[in-house]
């Protein structure tokens, strides 16, 4: 079922927001302090090609450092991206088909506003990398 969501997510709206995150992250590569912040829009942008199996948490062990670049993403990018997941999932959820894929885009918001500090894994995937459980929070 996850193929097929992905599938179907890949030709409506998929495609048009990695391109969106491509080209953020291609202007924010452009300096050398925005080279962090475009590896992180490369990396939401293959998340958001292809979302259905993954999932976005947070990593405990990130500190101050990712709050203050959070802050600076939701300046340089977050918000242009975000607004992008808002008319995407409002145009999805017109048609019944649609409302999946509506409520996927819908939660992609918060990783567009505030990706530093965010992991993503798949689903069945019980640990992150930092070794913490996905499900418990332990």
């Amino acid at each position: 079922m996850k193929t097929i969501l992905n599938v179907i997510w890949l030709v409506l709206s998929g495609f048009w927001l990695f391109l969106g995150y491509l080209v953020a992250g291609a202007l924010l590569c452009i300096t050398i302090i925005g080279i962090p912040f475009g590896i992180a829009a490369f990396r939401i942008g293959v998340y958001a090609l292809w979302p259905f199996g993954y999932t976005a948490v947070e990593r405990r062990d990130a500190g101050a450092p990712s709050c203050i670049g959070n802050a600076l993403w939701l300046i340089l990018a977050g918000w242009w991206l975000a607004i992008g997941h808002i008319v995407t999932g409002i145009a999805l959820c017109v048609t019944i088909i649609g409302i999946p894929l509506g409520i996927a885009n819908f939660k992609l918001i918060p990783v567009s506003l505030l990706p530093m500090g965010r992991e993503i894994v798949r689903t069945d995937q019980p640990f992150t990398a930092t070794g913490t459980s996905q499900r418990t929070g332990w």
